[in-house]
Formats: structure tokens, C-alpha cells, sequence
């Protein structure tokens, strides 16, 4: 496989005027560095940018908020975001900022080459104005009643209850927020980018090019945006905060450019910048077409990202992205995250309670980093819960990753004087096999899914081969192969080493059958025998380990390092060659102690963190429901007269109720209402025709876990044979939902 010359990953500028949120963490951070630390594991020429978005009418309505200048607002919140990434192992190459001497030249120099060229017009219009405080006003300082939803929490750009984009004109009863007075009409003059003209590009370029390797709603809505018309989109605003106009432009005086024409520059002077301090030429990771630019971004910003930035940069001469892998959203317990009502989990309050309160913090980190590539919100909006987090952590990370680990270096240690043991090829049986047959092909399928983007998917690839090595020493059973090894005539009385050693690993043979050739009856070729199945599962079992050390790494960074020193070995096997391999570890090395790689996360905690967010919302000035209110019930809520014939027992033991995924989907032609889904099984594949179309998009329920009627009689729809049926529940307001497990089964799993 050909890869391209060199890489230049960006994620999303973050706006200067507040700290940000987990949800903006897992949205265009996480991603981008896990992509980025792999593709440095395969040591390809990559740079990583990002900085801070100075510009825009959100820095100055902060200042106003805080009592102090723009400038304050930028240097203090520019500083703070930079460590809270820092904190969070986020690696960016640079994180920049634009409201540096090299950014204003960089735009300026961008929008005059664009605007001598005739690709800008310039158009004479009718803008709000307020007459108190002199000032053209930008869509952030208008307030009105929202004509959707007709909230009073509405802005000029967007509705704060509702989510609806605005323009200002839309807004019922309008007031400026500078005086509170009605804003009047005033002409102006102003630069625009004419997108129409350059539809039938981004219809090439997107619908046609890249229909099959962007993501669906990326895909979406660029067409939804194509389809609806492209207008005329202005590049400068009336506004003393911003990047001033080039001097010598006739009627530029007192304007700025616009923010979302500056901020996507921003990633072209943040690599200049990393060039000046590095030593490099910034121009071939911008304009040589074997580079691959890609933006991370959260959906909000995709028309910027993947329309108007890549029209600039066609018209300047740049490359375009390769691709854009833009994110849904993260809510939050139930609720969408909101700075306005507190309803939110900054960065800095998780970095304060549980990162700083560590002793290095880095397990802390890489908890948080695989929650959130857990529930990372690739396809659908996703939910961070503490409750989930709370179980993600203890039933993955500590019960399945880290007790792999810890298992293999106890045994290790007991079993093989701390030093990895000889493999005996003589030896090999069915389930060694198989384990060496998973390690080796454990960097394909991981690579595979990190080249498209999939980080949900990787991640419980690399977790899985954890599981799959649990499984492998349940079956092998060293500890109970140990006793093989007790003296002939152990002596009477106190305690043996093999006792201890079992219950240090929490162990419990009670029901184990007795051991064939133990005490009296053992042999000399049985003890050797013993030996050798021992040093064959602990030997593959360390080699494991190494492997998850090199796959584990772009996800959670500080794990990886904590391993390195466990099995004192350089970050040169982190290279991601090496993943596959199974002469990671030399025969008769010397490994350390272990360490457990991470701590539970205790009740308490999450009490404390659930009571914390109660709190910050009753504080919040915009109110929620009483509890009074929040205990009502919906006339909607289903009754006990709803309920069905009563059956007996037997009846419902004929129902074989089984665990599936929904692994594709796609519309039945002629058909509104049914979608035909292919469900994994695990032991088969089944097709099943469902009447949920109306409710669900193909696209939104692929890697849904459902649980199914397995023995349902065959039944033909529109001519497709559906074998089963999919179990599923009615909401209040009619919408269907499925019915699935509370944490990820095996398909095939019965349900009872």
C-alpha cells in the first residue's frame, strides 16, 4: 500500500472566550491525536496544527461579560486552553494563535491575492446599526424572540434554545444587546465571496470524489447546503476587533475581516510558524499535492471545512483536504451541553479532580481518553454519563486490559523466575495457535480501521485482544499445571507458595478436577511437560502484552509508557512495525514487578461529580424544571390496560431471544417504511426486513447493538426473505427506539 509524501492534520480552532468541554475534547481533539500519534508510530512525515480562534464578535461580548479589554480576554483564555490540551496529552506540533503579527500578514496576504484577482465582489447593503452606541452590529450583539421555537434566548446567527440558524432579519421584536435599544437599518459596503459560482466544483469534488470515503453526514450536509442554493458570502465586517483590511484598500478603512474567513488561515500561519521554529519549508505542506491535509472538526463546522475554506484555498493555489472526519455531538447525563445553563464537563474540572489528585495523573488521563473514544460520536450524537464512564473504566480497562497485564507479570514472576520463558514448538497445541494467529493479525485490523477513521471500532479491537488473552491463560490454566511442579513430598503444614500465588491473582480452582500426576504420582516427564505448557502460555502471553504495548499507544499514551517500564524496553518498540511480532520480548530477559495500569473509579466519585453538575445547573441564571414539574407524568404514559392476554410460562420459553449487531442497512425500494439489515449473529449472518424507516436512518443504526427474535419463522417482504425479528419500544411521542443490552454482549448472546 502507497501512503502520501506527508500528512498535515488540523483540529479545530477553539473560540478564546472560555474554557472548553469534554465534548469539544472528544469532537476534534482525541481523534485527531490518535490518527496523528499513529502515524508517527509509522514514522511518516506528519505535522500536527492548532491554536486559538482570537477574532469574532465572541471575544468582545466576553470582555463586556468580564469587565476587561478583548486582549485580556484572548491571553487569558488562549494560555488556559493550551495547558488544559497539554494535560490532556493532546500533541499538537504548535498550538498558535491568531492574534500573532504572522497571522494578521498571513490573512491580509491571502485576501488581497484573492481580492485582486476578481475572485472577491463588493456589494452595498442594509446592516443593523446601533444609533447610541455608533455601531454596525454584528449578529451576535442582536437579540429577539426566535420565530421557530419562539424563545426570547435568540441571536442574531443562531437560537439558544432551539439550536435554529438565524439571520438577524428573522428575529422577532430585535434589540441591540450594546444599548438595548431597536437597532436600525444603515447602508454599507462590504467584500463577498461569491460561493455560487463554484458549485459545480464542490459537486465534483464532494458528491462525486469523495461520496464513498467521507463520512455520511459530511456528505449530507454538503449536499443539503449545494442543493439549497450557494450565495454570496461576506468576507468583512464593521468591527474594531479583528484583522484590519490592508491600508491601501479603497473603503476598507474600519473593517475586519470576518472570523470564519481569518480562523481557517490560521492553520497556514500555524505551520509557517512551526517551520520558522523548526528549521522546515512550510509551503510544500500546503502546496504539494503529495500531501494529505485532513480536518478534524465537530459537524457545526463542516460547511466552513469542507465549502467555503476549501473554495479559498482552490482559488489560492493550495491543496484541498483529503478528508474532513467531522464528529456529532456529546451530550451530557441526558441534556445537550450548554455553557449558558452550566449543563456542562469542562476539561479543566475533570484535569482538577481526578488528573491533578493522582500521583502523575497519566492513568487518569488515558481513563478519559478511552471513555471518550468509547462513546466518540462518529455517526450520531453520543452521551457521557459518569455512570458509564464509572463502568468503562472498572469493567474494561481495569477488569479486562489491565488484569490481562497484571495476570501475565504475577505468573511471570511466580512461575518463571521474572524472566520470559522459552516457547516449545514441540509443545504448540490448537489454543496457542489460535492466540498466535489473533496477535498476528491484530495490526492489520487496527491499522485498517485507523485509516478510515474509525476509532471506536480500533480501539475495541486492541480491548478485545486483551479479552482474547484472558481467555487464552482461563483455558491454559498455569496456576493448576503449577501444582505439577509441588516436591514430590511437599512438606506438612503452613502455607505453599502455590496457594499464595492463586490468591494473589484472585483465583479459584475449588471446582477445578483433580490434577493428573500430583504428589506421589507425579512423574519427572509430567513435571517437564507441566513446565513446557507453562512456558508456552506465559511466553505468548508476554508477547501479547508487548503487542497491546504498541497498539494501546495512539489511544492511551501513558499506558503504553507505564508498560515500556515494566518491560524495560525503549519507545523504539512502539514503532508500529513491530505490532504483530511475536519476538517482541527476548528469552531470558528480565521484566519488573508489575504495576496495575489503572485504578477503579469508586461510587463516591461519581456521587460527588453527579452532584457537582446538580449544582452548577441550579446556580446556572436561566432555570430548569422544578422537581415538582420534573415528577410529573405524561398523559402519555402508558397504562396497565395497554397490556396484552396473559400467557403462560411455556409460551414464553419458545421465544430464543439473542444479541445481534446490525453490521449493514439500506431502504427496501418501493417500500417507505422498511429498511433491510444484516445482523451479526456471531455464529451467522441474517438478514432481517424491519418496519422502522420512518424512524431511523440506514446510515445513523450500523454497529447497533439489537436484540432479536432468533426463531421466528421465515417471511418474504417485498421479495427479500427476513429471518427474525427486531425487538423494539414506543416513546411518548410515538418514536421507536430499540431494545438493547445496558453494556456491550457477544452477538449470539441469549437474552432471558
Amino acid at each position: 500500500m502507497s501512503y502520501p509524501k506527508r500528512y498535515l492534520i488540523t483540529s479545530a480552532l477553539p473560540y478564546a472566550n472560555g474554557l472548553k468541554h469534554v465534548g469539544h475534547l472528544a469532537g476534534a481533539y482525541i481523534p485527531a491525536d490518535i490518527y496523528v500519534r499513529y502515524l508517527r508510530a509509522q514514522k511518516r512525515d506528519v505535522v500536527f496544527v492548532c491554536g486559538s480562534d482570537e477574532h469574532g464578535t465572541a471575544i468582545p461580548i466576553q470582555a463586556m461579560k468580564e469587565g476587561t479589554t478583548p486582549q485580556a480576554i484572548i491571553d487569558k483564555y488562549h494560555f488556559a486552553m493550551k495547558q488544559d490540551f497539554a494535560d490532556l496529552d493532546i500533541s499538537f506540533d504548535i498550538y498558535h494563535r491568531t492574534s500573532s503579527p504572522l497571522h494578521h500578514e498571513t490573512a491580509q496576504e491571502f485576501f488581497t491575492y484573492l481580492n485582486d484577482r476578481g475572485e472577491l465582489e463588493t456589494k452595498e447593503t442594509e446592516q443593523y446599526y446601533d444609533e447610541e452606541a455608533k455601531s454596525f452590529l454584528a449578529d451576535r450583539y442582536i437579540k429577539g424572540t426566535c420565530p421557530n421555537c419562539g424563545s426570547d434566548r435568540a441571536f442574531g446567527d443562531q437560537c439558544e434554545n432551539c439550536g435554529t440558524t438565524l439571520s438577524p432579519d428573522e428575529l422577532i421584536n430585535p434589540v441591540s444587546t450594546l444599548s438595548g435599544n431597536p437597532p436600525v437599518k444603515k447602508k454599507t459596503t462590504h467584500w463577498y465571496l461569491p460561493l455560487g459560482k463554484h458549485e459545480q466544483f464542490l459537486r465534483t469534488w464532494i458528491l462525486e470524489q469523495h461520496k464513498d470515503d467521507w463520512r455520511n453526514t459530511v456528505i449530507g450536509q454538503c449536499k443539503s447546503w449545494i442543493e439549497g442554493g450557494l450565495q454570496s458570502r461576506a468576507v468583512t465586517r464593521d468591527l474594531d476587533w479583528g484583522i484590519a483590511l490592508p491600508s491601501s484598500l479603497k473603503g476598507g478603512l474600519g473593517k475586519v475581516l470576518y472570523v470564519w474567513f481569518d480562523a481557517p488561515i490560521g492553520y497556514i500561519s500555524a505551520t509557517k510558524q512551526w517551520a520558522i521554529d523548526n528549521g522546515k519549508d512550510w509551503k510544500p505542506y500546503w502546496q504539494d499535492k503529495e500531501t494529505k491535509l485532513v480536518h478534524f472538526i465537530g459537524k457545526d463546522n463542516i460547511v466552513f471545512h469542507c465549502i467555503i475554506f476549501p473554495i479559498m484555498l482552490k482559488l489560492h493555489g493550495d491543496i484541498l483536504p483529503d478528508n474532513v472526519p467531522a464528529n456529532e455531538f456529546l451530550n451530557l447525563e441526558g441534556d445537550k451541553m450548554s455553557t449558558s445553563r452550566n449543563w456542562k464537563l469542562e476539561m479543566r474540572d475533570y484535569i482538577n479532580d481526578f488528573v491533578k489528585k493522582e500521583n502523575g495523573g497519566g492513568q487518569c488521563v488515558d481513563m478519559l481518553r478511552y471513555y471518550l473514544t468509547q462513546i466518540a460520536p462518529e455517526t450520531k450524537d453520543s452521551e457521557f454519563t459518569w455512570k458509564g464512564f464509572q463502568d468503562a473504566v472498572n469493567s474494561e480497562l481495569v477488569s479486562v486490559f489491565g488484569n490481562f497485564v497484571n495476570r501475565t507479570w504475577v505468573l511471570m514472576h511466580k512461575l518463571c523466575n521474572g524472566k520470559v520463558p522459552v516457547f516449545h514448538n514441540d509443545l504448540i497445541d490448537d489454543q496457542d495457535k489460535q492466540l498466535i494467529a489473533d496477535i498476528t493479525a491484530s495490526k492489520e485490523k487496527v491499522e485498517s480501521l485507523l485509516e478510515q477513521y474509525k476509532f471506536r471500532e480500533a480501539l475495541y479491537e486492541v480491548i478485545d485482544l486483551s479479552r482474547k488473552g484472558n481467555q487464552y491463560m482461563q483455558k491454559k490454566e498455569p496456576w493448576i499445571l503449577a501444582k505439577k511442579l509441588a516436591p514430590l513430598n511437599p512438606p506438612q503444614g503452613g502455607t505453599s507458595e502455590s496457594g499464595n500465588m492463586k490468591r494473589s491473582l484472585n483465583i479459584d480452582d475449588t471446582k477445578a478436577p483433580p490434577s493428573e500426576g500430583f504428589g506421589e504420582a507425579s512423574s519427572l516427564e509430567g513435571r517437564e511437560a507441566a513446565q513446557k505448557s507453562i512456558d508456552n502460555c506465559l511466553h505468548l502471553c508476554l508477547q501479547l502484552s508487548a503487542n497491546l504495548t504498541v497498539l494501546i499507544h495512539p489511544f492511551l499514551p501513558n499506558t503504553a509508557q507505564k508498560m515500556l517500564h515494566m518491560m524495560k524496553v525503549v519507545d523504539k518498540i512502539l514503532d508500529w512495525k513491530n505490532a504483530g511480532s511475536l519476538k517482541l520480548l527476548s528469552v531470558g530477559y528480565s521484566l519488573r514487578e508489575p504495576q496495575l495500569l489503572f485504578r477503579k473509579i469508586e461510587d463516591a466519585e461519581i456521587a460527588e461529580q453527579m452532584e457537582k453538575l446538580k449544582a452548577g445547573l441550579v446556580k446556572a441564571e436561566t432555570g430548569s424544571l422544578t422537581a415538582g414539574q420534573a415528577g410529573q407524568k405524561s398523559d402519555l404514559t402508558p397504562q396497565a390496560s395497554d397490556l396484552k392476554p396473559q400467557i403462560q410460562y411455556d409460551d414464553f420459553t419458545k421465544l430464543d431471544l439473542k444479541v445481534a449487531t446490525i453490521i449493514a442497512a439500506e431502504k427496501v425500494a418501493k417500500a417507505d417504511k422498511l429498511l433491510k439489515l444484516e445482523v451479526d449473529l456471531g455464529f451467522e449472518k441474517r438478514i432481517i426486513v424491519s418496519g422502522i424507516a420512518l424512524h431511523f436512518k440506514p446510515e445513523d443504526i450500523i454497529g447497533k447493538q439489537v436484540v432479536i427474535v432468533a426463531n421466528l419463522a421465515p417471511r418474504k417482504m417485498k421479495g427479500i426473505e427476513s429471518n427474525g425479528m427486531i425487538l423494539m419500544a414506543e416513546d411518548k411521542d410515538g418514536k421507536l427506539k430499540f431494545i438493547n443490552p445496558d453494556e456491550a454482549s457477544a452477538n449470539g448472546s441469549s437474552v432471558s
